[in-house]
């Protein structure tokens, strides 16, 4: 497809896709390509060396891309085993250090940043090493931690004020239990090393272009190819999203501000319903797709059917997921693209050049067709009784 045409359908799919979520579409949503630019940003006041712990995978190469573009240095350290999948151009301006998280960080050693972002913090004492080493060599760490530090969610409406959770379950333990207890004692460690020159970010569910999970995939090419789709959960379920470009251009943001503390990052920008959210999925392509929905938890549960991202069933532990403030990130200057031009844009990535068959597989997740078909028509048989 031409460029021409192709930001003609995304800009008027924008409109009825924003309209449909409750949007304007002459609102300040950044209608950007995949790449996130078309030559609006403008430089930063003041050039920044930004380390970024990762760098090759999902998040990294926004952070360089942007990071880039607003005339910064920046050194990715890596163990050089994986590729960016995008941002080429910008990775060669790129300094790479080779080392391991757990076993070397001598590359860092005798070296000094204005600010590090620690991109891959999957592990306690990861965190710990690489905070201690930098304390007297970076200005400000930034610590992309989660909103998992919260789980169980058994309350709505939290806030950075909210407890993290230090401790698994003594009920027993679970991989997002397991999740959440390491990032809230990373954070832990990163505060003791920087104290007031800590930053701490919590994103909820991050979607958008080199999302290798697929979860934020799942709605966009779901309406893409037609058909009857099956959509889970009550109308008025909320959920929450944030594009990862909107979440590594304003860490960049915190940083160039010098701004520090703990903030949750997701969104959008005000409550949006399950209702919403799928009329604006179903907008954004031509496709000719209806919808079977299904509110019926005890039955969705009984099909293994209890998320489909953003939406994650609200109940029990994960009651209050899709309820989490982000008053003061937005304070802070955290803006968004509209959900239109995210799903535009991850349409586009996903069916790619960038993206090889392989990497494609399957439909994503959560169910596949055969077993969409299935569940729609026990649940139809039923319907009929």
């Amino acid at each position: 497809m031409d460029t021409d045409r192709r930001n003609f359908l995304k800009k008027t799919a924008v409109a009825g896709g924003a309209l449909a979520l409750g949007f304007s579409a002459c609102s300040p949503a950044r209608e950007e390509t995949i790449t996130g630019g078309e030559g609006s940003l403008s430089q930063a006041g003041r050039s920044l060396k930004i380390l970024i712990l990762g760098g090759t995978t999902f998040t990294g190469p926004h952070h360089v891309r942007y990071a880039i573009e607003r005339g910064h240095e920046v050194t990715i350290f890596t163990r050089g085993r994986s590729q960016p999948g995008l941002f080429q151009d910008s990775f060669e301006q790129v300094e790479h250090l080779i080392g391991d998280r757990g076993e070397d960080l001598s590359a860092l050693r005798g070296r000094s940043w204005d600010a590090v972002i620690d991109a891959s913090g999957r592990d306690v004492e990861w965190t710990r090493n690489s905070a201690e080493l930098l304390r007297d060599a970076v200005g400000t760490y930034l610590y992309i931690s989660s909103t998992g530090v919260y789980y169980p969610y058994l309350t709505t409406e939290i806030t950075e004020d909210t407890d993290p959770v230090l401790e698994e379950s003594s009920t027993g333990r679970s991989s997002a239990s397991s999740y959440g207890v390491m990032k809230a004692l990373s954070e832990i460690e990163v505060h003791k090393a920087f104290g007031d020159r800590a930053c701490v970010v919590r994103p909820g569910y991050i979607v958008g272009p080199l999302d290798m999970t697929h979860r934020g995939t799942y709605w966009p090419e779901r309406f893409r190819r037609g058909g009857e789709v099956l959509v889970p959960g009550k109308k008025h379920d909320l959920v929450q999203q944030i594009d990862v470009r909107d979440l590594t251009e304003w860490i960049v943001h915190l940083l160039e501000n010098q701004i520090h503390g703990v903030f949750n990052a997701t969104g959008p920008a005000s409550p949006l319903t399950m209702e919403a959210f799928i009329y604006g999925m179903k907008a954004i392509t031509s496709a000719e797709a209806s919808y079977t929905w299904i509110e019926d938890y005890d039955f969705l549960t009984e099909h293994n059917f209890t998320f489909a991202i953003p939406w994650i069933m609200p109940v029990g532990n994960n009651f209050g997921s899709q309820r989490i403030s982000v008053a003061r990130a937005k304070d802070a200057g955290l803006t968004y693209r509209s959900i239109a031009v995210t799903a535009l844009d991850t349409l586009e990535w996903y069916h790619s050049s960038a993206m090889t068959d392989e990497q494609r597989g399957d439909p994503p997740m959560p169910v596949s067709p055969a077993r969409e078909s299935e569940i729609l028509s026990v649940w139809e048989a039923r319907a009929s009784l």
